[in-house]
Protein backbone atom coordinates (compact mmCIF):
# COMPACT_ATOMS: atom_id res chain seq x y z
CA UNK A 1 0.00 0.00 0.00
CA UNK A 2 1.17 3.46 -0.82
CA UNK A 3 0.00 6.63 0.93
CA UNK A 4 0.09 10.01 -0.72
CA UNK A 5 -0.62 13.40 0.83
CA UNK A 6 -2.76 15.63 -1.34
CA UNK A 7 -2.62 19.33 -0.51
CA UNK A 8 -5.59 20.43 -2.62
CA UNK A 9 -8.63 19.20 -4.56
CA UNK A 10 -6.58 19.71 -7.74
CA UNK A 11 -3.85 17.36 -6.47
CA UNK A 12 -6.52 14.79 -5.57
CA UNK A 13 -7.91 15.06 -9.10
CA UNK A 14 -4.41 14.66 -10.53
CA UNK A 15 -3.92 11.45 -8.57
CA UNK A 16 -7.12 10.08 -10.10
CA UNK A 17 -5.97 11.19 -13.55
CA UNK A 18 -2.67 9.35 -13.09
CA UNK A 19 -4.33 6.17 -11.83
CA UNK A 20 -6.64 6.09 -14.86
CA UNK A 21 -3.70 5.24 -17.12
CA UNK A 22 -3.31 1.84 -15.41
CA UNK A 23 -6.99 0.83 -15.50
CA UNK A 24 -8.35 -1.99 -17.65
CA UNK A 25 -11.77 -3.33 -18.58
CA UNK A 26 -13.48 -4.88 -15.57
CA UNK A 27 -11.45 -3.05 -12.92
CA UNK A 28 -13.31 -2.14 -9.74
CA UNK A 29 -12.22 0.73 -7.50
CA UNK A 30 -13.64 0.68 -3.98
CA UNK A 31 -13.45 4.13 -2.34
CA UNK A 32 -13.70 4.69 1.40
CA UNK A 33 -13.57 7.88 3.47
CA UNK A 34 -15.67 10.41 5.34
CA UNK A 35 -17.86 13.07 3.73
CA UNK A 36 -15.68 15.71 2.12
CA UNK A 37 -12.58 13.50 2.11
CA UNK A 38 -12.01 13.82 -1.64
CA UNK A 39 -13.71 10.80 -3.21
CA UNK A 40 -15.60 12.82 -5.80
CA UNK A 41 -12.57 15.00 -6.62
CA UNK A 42 -10.56 11.82 -7.18
CA UNK A 43 -13.36 10.47 -9.41
CA UNK A 44 -13.40 13.66 -11.48
CA UNK A 45 -9.69 13.25 -12.15
CA UNK A 46 -10.04 9.57 -12.91
CA UNK A 47 -12.81 10.28 -15.41
CA UNK A 48 -10.70 12.97 -17.07
CA UNK A 49 -7.80 10.52 -17.24
CA UNK A 50 -10.06 8.05 -19.03
CA UNK A 51 -11.04 10.77 -21.51
CA UNK A 52 -14.57 11.33 -20.21
CA UNK A 53 -15.65 14.83 -21.19
CA UNK A 54 -18.92 14.93 -19.23
CA UNK A 55 -19.25 16.88 -15.99
CA UNK A 56 -18.72 14.35 -13.21
CA UNK A 57 -20.84 14.71 -10.07
CA UNK A 58 -21.49 12.41 -7.14
CA UNK A 59 -24.53 10.19 -7.72
CA UNK A 60 -25.65 10.51 -4.10
CA UNK A 61 -29.35 10.70 -4.98
CA UNK A 62 -29.42 8.83 -8.30
CA UNK A 63 -27.02 6.16 -6.95
CA UNK A 64 -25.39 5.45 -10.35
CA UNK A 65 -23.93 7.60 -13.12
CA UNK A 66 -22.60 6.06 -16.31
CA UNK A 67 -20.05 7.93 -18.42
CA UNK A 68 -19.16 6.93 -21.97
CA UNK A 69 -16.92 8.55 -24.52
CA UNK A 70 -13.59 7.83 -22.86
CA UNK A 71 -10.99 5.11 -23.35
CA UNK A 72 -13.20 2.92 -21.13
CA UNK A 73 -16.77 3.42 -19.89
CA UNK A 74 -16.94 4.58 -16.27
CA UNK A 75 -19.69 3.46 -13.91
CA UNK A 76 -19.79 5.65 -10.79
CA UNK A 77 -21.81 4.23 -7.90
CA UNK A 78 -22.50 5.95 -4.57
CA UNK A 79 -23.70 3.72 -1.72
CA UNK A 80 -23.97 6.47 0.92
CA UNK A 81 -27.78 6.51 1.10
CA UNK A 82 -28.25 2.73 1.11
CA UNK A 83 -28.72 0.87 4.37
CA UNK A 84 -28.61 -2.85 3.66
CA UNK A 85 -27.18 -5.37 1.23
CA UNK A 86 -30.54 -6.06 -0.41
CA UNK A 87 -30.79 -2.40 -1.45
CA UNK A 88 -27.30 -2.56 -2.94
CA UNK A 89 -28.07 -5.73 -4.84
CA UNK A 90 -31.38 -4.17 -5.93
CA UNK A 91 -29.60 -1.46 -7.93
CA UNK A 92 -27.95 -4.19 -10.00
CA UNK A 93 -24.49 -4.09 -8.43
CA UNK A 94 -23.60 -7.52 -9.81
CA UNK A 95 -24.36 -6.40 -13.37
CA UNK A 96 -22.25 -3.26 -12.97
CA UNK A 97 -19.34 -5.27 -11.59
CA UNK A 98 -19.38 -7.39 -14.75
CA UNK A 99 -19.34 -4.41 -17.12
CA UNK A 100 -16.83 -3.77 -19.89
CA UNK A 101 -15.68 -0.60 -18.21
CA UNK A 102 -14.33 0.59 -14.89
CA UNK A 103 -16.66 0.50 -11.90
CA UNK A 104 -15.92 3.03 -9.16
CA UNK A 105 -17.86 2.66 -5.90
CA UNK A 106 -17.98 5.43 -3.29
CA UNK A 107 -18.73 4.32 0.30
CA UNK A 108 -17.69 0.77 -0.60
CA UNK A 109 -16.62 0.23 3.01
CA UNK A 110 -20.30 0.21 4.07
CA UNK A 111 -20.69 -3.06 2.14
CA UNK A 112 -17.22 -4.62 2.08
CA UNK A 113 -18.70 -8.12 1.87
CA UNK A 114 -20.23 -7.26 -1.52
CA UNK A 115 -17.01 -5.97 -3.05
CA UNK A 116 -15.24 -8.37 -5.41
CA UNK A 117 -11.96 -9.91 -4.28
CA UNK A 118 -9.95 -8.07 -6.92
CA UNK A 119 -11.28 -4.61 -6.05
CA UNK A 120 -8.59 -1.94 -5.71
CA UNK A 121 -9.22 -0.03 -2.48
CA UNK A 122 -8.58 3.70 -2.26
CA UNK A 123 -8.94 5.14 1.24
CA UNK A 124 -9.24 8.86 1.99
CA UNK A 125 -8.50 10.51 5.32
CA UNK A 126 -9.03 14.20 6.08
CA UNK A 127 -5.97 15.88 7.59
CA UNK A 128 -5.68 19.67 8.04
CA UNK A 129 -7.54 22.08 5.76
CA UNK A 130 -7.49 20.74 2.20
CA UNK A 131 -4.88 18.08 3.00
CA UNK A 132 -5.88 14.47 2.51
CA UNK A 133 -4.03 11.22 3.02
CA UNK A 134 -4.93 8.90 0.16
CA UNK A 135 -3.93 5.27 0.50
CA UNK A 136 -3.94 3.04 -2.56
Amino acid sequence: MASIISHSPQETQELGRQLAASLRRGDVLALAGDLGAGKTQFTKGLAAGLGVESDVTSPTFTLVHEYDGGRLPLIHIDLYRLDDEQEVLGIGLDDYLESDGVTLIEWADKFEALMPRGARWVRFQILDGDEREITL
